[in-house]
């Protein structure tokens, strides 16, 4: 009998992270019965991410209701997963990272005594309110799985000080880094009306900038401070600057007053993820406060200067591919002046290696479950969405 695995994600950054390893056990499918549920905790830009990876829900709980709260969303997703757990009775569900989604699938599939497998395991910030709720939201979920897929040797070293088994553990680089590569694959193969309008619109001649902001701790004065550092950087130096800006009101009320009126800042709506990865393929620096920008990054050679007081991914600190600046308007100025006139220094990115993987997270993950199952495939490209 085959084994039965079932995919269980809800937002934008899950479905990303998750894409890649659905399209490998798609691609086994002589091996694996695999079924995909999704929350819809993210419902407009998940989709966009199904589409883009030709990926199908088997079940789809379209849980997001108007004025719902945290409380409210855990316990729906717990209820809706129980007839999806009791239909396929799968052997293992998948679940990604901090989000309520994964937390609360991880929940039901403890209740339904089904063994949960967690990728992207083993980040943590040690504070419990920053990030607000993912740091919780991963913690809880690795007392609740029975395997863990960690990215990186510091992460895994964080769940065995945890008290989890090592033989549990699987360090495998992120997923994360598997989708960009097949996302940088699919825009090569075929026409993109987001990137032809980007082309349009932005002289691509110039140095670009790319800004992402949206985080909650850095709402009120550390987004006016963000702001008013990209405007100096806009006044003064020969670049472009483009800002797919978060749809919070908090971001975009402070965005909107200090930049609009600037020539060579574009403030863009948010960008569909191939867009997305085209624009960070472009960019000469990437300013962020995003997790997974700063994962994803490194893969391309380009330095990141990130808005965070802290960060659950410490590696790219210490291997240098990111700089962590905080809401400093000061040092957010003062870095990308660096970066932009010391060519070396920028050109240095791009021999870094990338503390995050090498693109084949997702072969790891399934070749330390099942290794019987990728025996014949060693010489076979593995992830492709032609299959």
């Amino acid at each position: 009998m085959k084994p039965k695995i079932l995919l269980a994600f809800g937002t934008r950054p899950e479905a990303i992270k998750m894409a890649p390893l659905a399209i490998l056990f798609r691609n086994l499918n002589e091996y694996f019965e695999m079924r995909i549920c999704v929350t819809g905790q993210h419902r407009e830009m998940l989709d966009q991410i199904m589409e883009f990876f030709d990926l199908t829900a088997d079940y789809d709980l379209n849980v997001m209701r108007p004025g719902q709260n945290l409380c409210s969303l855990t316990s729906k997703i717990i209820n809706d997963m129980r007839p999806v757990l009791e239909d396929f009775k799968p052997d293992y569900v998948f679940v990604h990272g901090d989000t309520t989604t994964s937390t609360a699938v991880a929940l039901a599939s403890f209740y339904n005594g089904c063994k949960v497998a967690h990728v992207e395991a083993g980040l943590r910030t040690f504070d419990k309110w920053a990030p607000f709720p993912e740091e919780m939201n991963r913690n809880l979920t690795s007392k609740l799985a029975d395997v863990h897929f960690a990215p990186t040797t510091t992460a895994s070293a964080n769940l065995i000080n945890e008290g989890i088994d090592n033989k549990s553990i699987s360090v495998t680089g992120n997923t994360v880094i598997d989708a960009l590569h097949l996302g940088l694959e699919i825009i090569e193969s075929r026409p993109s009306e987001y990137i032809d309008k980007l082309k349009e619109t932005i002289d691509f001649s110039r140095p670009i900038i790319l800004v992402t902001g949206h985080r909650r701790e850095n709402h009120g004065d550390g987004f006016i401070n963000i702001c008013a550092a990209l405007r100096e950087i806009s006044l003064n130096e020969e670049v472009n600057i483009i800002y797919p800006v978060h749809l919070n009101p908090n971001v975009q009320k402070p965005v909107f007053e200090f930049l609009s009126d600037l020539p060579n800042v574009f403030l863009i709506p948010p960008q569909p993820y191939e867009s997305f990865i085209w624009l960070m393929s472009m960019a000469t620096i990437i300013i962020t406060d995003s997790g997974g920008v700063q994962e994803e990054a490194p893969a391309l050679g380009k330095p990141v200067l990130v808005m965070r007081e802290s960060t659950e991914r410490p590696e790219a600190v210490q291997a240098g591919t990111v700089m962590l600046v905080g809401t400093d308007q000061r040092k957010i100025v003062d870095f990308t002046h660096q970066l932009l006139h010391d060519n070396a220094l920028r050109l240095s990115y791009s021999g870094i290696s990338n503390p995050y993987g090498d693109g084949h997270a997702s072969e790891k993950i399934i070749r330390f479950l099942f290794p019987e199952a990728l025996k014949s495939y060693d010489e076979k490209k593995l992830i492709s969405v032609d299959e």
